[in-house]
């Protein structure tokens, strides 16, 4: 590798600053109660977050621990081999008690907020009412849901797409004698650790994870999702 391309390298990886107030932000933290658990002076932290500073180890570490992350958080990147993923090739998997089958999309890495899934629903399939914070993307690729979100309720065919707020209460079925597949995408953490990020996927995706903890909170509870 070339002096040019390890700087083009270095130049592509998210600043430590931006990181650190990407996750503060995504755990609603001020400075102000980040640098009081990280036992940093707001001033400093704020110099990090600008990139105006840059943080021993130590100090890294106890702001990470402050943020409930690991020191990878920070340092760590996919491949291309673990970012992309080819039809046919994605490991499908399901949950125990749920008649999903699930299909990872998205990866890993420091300060993604996104999540993203090719989900195959059998026919008769109702979910849980949810609302959480956050952000939903809902594309049918195949077949047809009923999606219910407040009180309206819409059909949604192959093509069709839904974008909204995950405060909004919302659910979903699949009403036809057919599977759907839908791709969905949301800034809602599932089946991963911020803390220990992963990318193999021999032992990520197993059947019966505990998706990570949500801020997501049931309305009114029929078949679990996940």
């Amino acid at each position: 590798m070339t002096a040019e391309q390890a700087k083009a390298d270095n130049d592509a990886q998210p600043r430590v600053g931006a990181l650190i107030r990407a996750r503060r932000r995504q755990l609603h933290l001020t400075l102000e109660a980040l640098g009081r658990t990280a036992e940093v002076s707001v001033g400093y932290l704020s110099q990090v977050e600008r990139d105006h500073a840059t943080p021993s180890l130590g100090t890294l570490a106890q702001i990470a621990r402050a943020l409930g992350v690991g020191l990878d958080y920070f340092i760590g990147t996919p491949t291309a081999e673990a970012a992309l993923t080819r039809q046919g090739e994605r490991r499908r998997f399901s949950i125990d008690g749920s008649s999903i089958v699930y299909e990872r999309v998205g990866t890993d890495f420091p300060g993604n907020v996104l999540s993203s899934f090719v989900m195959t629903v059998p026919p008769g399939y109702r979910s849980e009412t949810v609302s959480h914070e956050g952000e939903e993307i809902l594309y049918i690729l195949d077949g047809a849901i009923t999606q219910r979100l407040d009180d309206d309720e819409m059909i949604m065919s192959a093509g069709d797409s839904l974008h909204f707020r995950g405060n909004r209460p919302h659910s979903w079925s699949n009403h036809t004698n057919k599977a759907a597949r839908l791709l969905w995408t949301g800034t809602l953490t599932l089946f991963r650790s911020t803390a220990q990020p992963k990318t193999d996927p021999t032992t990520e995706n197993q059947p019966g994870a505990k998706p990570a903890k949500t801020p997501a909170r049931i309305v009114k509870s029929k078949e679990k999702l996940s």
